[in-house]
């Protein structure tokens, strides 16, 4: 397999492993995640952590000797089929955390951006090239990004196909922590781990209101708030939650 998964209790760490291509993106790995991405479908985690394998990189794009050879129909399939794939992992109920240990280049940008949030190495450098290769970014880099740093900032990163720094990357909002190479994984581990603390059901409840909330206009949006609000208050957690509170001890949540 080119996508590894495993589980640490609650806490799934799903890795793309083609270290050899710098985890690049072929038809393999998107089988790959499919799989993984079924399997998360009927039996979910708590959190999770997307990461490649190695040091080098975490995707350093689409593999481009695989789409030496396509034809526009093709391509069309195979831009809606990563499309596809990264829209599924955006709407997972449960956080996502992208860990990026290296290049995060087109296709591997747009995989990090389909995530909740991006843990990035000082080390990283990231961008959407594709207009050096005569081509648009295809699996959502032009419509993920502007959604995170603003229009003018996502036109300059994909008109120029510049590569971009860790640093620039946090000024910009794209990157919510840059850590240490050898700490990306250990901080994005440990944000993951704060959130498991919580109540499961009220963590997705959050998520889906501001997923929702952010594409609506604001009194739509108050209105999504207000009715997932009261949705928690039907929940056993929301009762174990308040009385851990007020007796001072730490909540049993059980996700009920």
């Amino acid at each position: 397999m080119t996508v590894t998964f495993t589980r640490e209790d609650r806490l799934g760490v799903l890795t793309i492993n083609r270290p050899e291509a710098l985890n690049a993106l072929n038809s393999q790995v998107l089988t790959d995640l499919s799989k993984v991405f079924a399997e998360l479908k009927t039996n979910p985690v708590g959190a999770l952590i997307v990461t490649g394998a190695g040091e080098k990189s975490f995707v350093a794009g689409a593999d481009i000797k695989e789409m030496e050879s396509m034809t526009a129909a093709q391509a069309n399939e195979f831009a809606i089929r990563g499309q596809t794939l990264f829209s599924q992992l955006e709407a997972f109920p449960f956080p996502t955390i992208a860990a990026v240990n290296g290049f995060a280049l087109g296709g591997g940008l747009e995989l990090a951006l389909a995530c909740d949030w991006i843990v990035a190495s000082v080390k990283t450098k990231w961008g959407l090239p594709e207009v050096s290769l005569g081509l648009i970014p295809g699996y959502g880099g032009t419509q993920r990004l502007s959604r995170v740093v603003g229009k003018a900032l996502a036109k300059r990163v994909a008109l120029t196909g510049e590569v971009f720094t860790a640093d620039q990357g946090f000024a910009w909002g794209l990157f919510a922590h840059v850590a240490e190479s050898e700490q990306v994984m250990a901080k994005a581990k440990a944000q993951a781990e704060l959130i498991l603390t919580r109540a499961p059901l009220a963590v997705g409840f959050t998520k889906q209101s501001i997923e929702h909330g952010f594409d609506q206009a604001l009194p739509d949006g108050l209105k999504t708030e207000a009715k997932l609000f009261s949705q928690a208050f039907e929940t056993k957690d929301h009762n174990e939650g308040i009385q851990a509170f007020i007796q001072k001890r730490k909540p049993n949540f059980k996700g009920e």
